[in-house]
């Protein structure tokens, strides 16, 4: 019996989680899909990532994954908020989630390894050392150029992250990106330095998954220890207005890491000096205006995960949107056919783009909540810094929905040609 996408070519641009989530959605409907990755190595780079219970549905969907997901990450049932002086604020219990899904958080390039080989085990053609030099389109399919060779397809979904070429195709000019006042000093490492300390060697208990953040005016630290007592993921946020260029992540330094956080209690300086400074990144956080649109002129090219969408760390919810994208556009295709891939183009940006721009706009608020805070008041009222977990974003279906309103979308199309995103939602 043929699937749904039988005859439908995709062409998918970068391995992050939006181009390997949509390739295996693409896949498993059917389509020939072959996704082009640059590097020429699968990289095991990253600190911690975090998905949510609405990205955390679509790992438990894939045959295996989970149970390969769960040695290396995260499992605790709440986050504990202290002030810079380290007196006790609150603790965040997850249970209000419990009916929402899973959540996944751990090493960037273990999660990313387990789901590369998902992408291979159900046929994914990945294709490393592509570089895409080009993008094209005609009213009948869309293409590629990769180290010199023109390869067509029906549709190319381009995940090639926030340094996208695709992005300039789709609008017609560079965007770009802009300062968002804030660095991320961010780091992974073993825990040997926490434990060989007194102040710290709790946080290297094997028997317990610790997640602790610490807050401050205008800065807050979060720590993070995994893998039974032996990784440890920290994020240092503080203002910082330096001038972006495209490459903004640099090596970190310990001492200028400690500044950030100079008058704080002494555990947090322990914390990051038991950090090797070979494991120490600067990472300068940007953002860029919502773009007017994903999708290309002739509607064969659509963009999605960063490329589309860049989100502060803030958000907790970068990953799990890309994922999301991925998901959807999938199941666009499949009710188009290959007959209608403008209308799954179209349907995909209508979908995903209100949803994501209000998912957005979270990074933001969460962030103020903490750096602007009045202190005096929150440790009379240390609730108010628990961090908002929204079920209409948590508690989400990417599946589920797109098949929902698909038919819906696709006819308020057709009955307003001219549509365009809105990006004042």
């Amino acid at each position: 019996m043929a699937q749904p996408c039988s005859g439908l070519k995709v062409l998918v641009v970068g391995a992050g989680f939006a181009g390997l989530t949509c390739a295996i959605e693409c896949r498993k409907r059917g389509a020939e899909t072959i996704l082009f990755e640059g590097n020429t190595s699968r990289r095991q780079l990253g600190d911690i990532i975090s998905f949510g219970s609405n990205s955390g549905r679509i790992f438990r969907s894939w045959p295996r994954v989970e149970e390969k997901l769960d040695p290396v990450c995260h499992h605790s049932d709440g986050l504990e908020f202290r002030a810079f002086d380290d007196d006790f604020l609150c603790r965040q219990i997850w249970d209000s989630e419990a009916d929402w899904g899973k959540r996944f958080n751990g090493h960037r390039g273990e999660i990313h390894g387990v789901v590369w080989d998902h992408a291979l085990s159900v046929g994914v053609d990945i294709r490393l050392g592509s570089k895409v030099q080009e993008y094209f389109e005609t009213d009948t399919e869309a293409g590629v150029v990769v180290n010199g060779e023109k390869i067509v397809g029906d549709v190319v979904f381009a995940g090639d992250g926030v340094r996208s070429l695709a992005r300039t195709i789709v609008l017609g000019f560079e965007d770009k990106p802009k300062s968002s006042g804030y660095a991320v000093y961010r780091a992974w490492m073993g825990t040997e330095g926490l434990k060989a300390n007194p102040l710290t060697a709790w946080l290297a208990d094997p028997n317990i998954d610790h997640h602790v953040g610490w807050l401050g005016p205008d800065v807050h630290f979060l720590v993070a220890t995994l893998q039974k007592g032996t990784a440890c993921s920290w994020v240092l946020t503080h203002k910082d207005e330096a001038d972006v260029e495209e490459s903004w992540s640099a090596p970190g330094y310990v001492e200028e890491a400690v500044k950030a956080v100079q008058d704080w209690a002494p555990i947090v300086h322990a914390i990051i000096r038991a950090t090797p400074e070979k494991d120490l990144v600067d990472w300068k956080l940007v953002f860029r205006d919502p773009l007017p649109t994903w999708i290309s002129p002739k509607r064969r090219i659509a963009l999605m995960g960063d490329a589309a969408h860049p989100f502060l760390p803030t958000s907790i919810q970068g990953a799990s949107q890309s994922m999301e994208d991925g998901v959807t556009a999938a199941v666009c295709l499949e009710l188009a056919g290959k007959a209608n891939v403008a209308d799954a183009l179209r349907a995909y940006e209508k979908i995903r783009y209100p949803r994501v721009l209000a998912t957005q706009r979270t990074g933001v608020t969460n962030r103020e909540a903490w750096h602007k805070a009045d202190f005096d008041q929150v440790k009379k009222n240390p609730e108010s810094v628990k961090l908002p977990r929204q079920d209409w974003v948590l508690n989400f279906d990417a599946s589920g929905h797109a098949y929902e309103v698909y038919k819906e979308t696709v006819e308020s199309l057709r009955a307003d040609p001219g549509w365009m995103p809105d990006s004042r939602l």
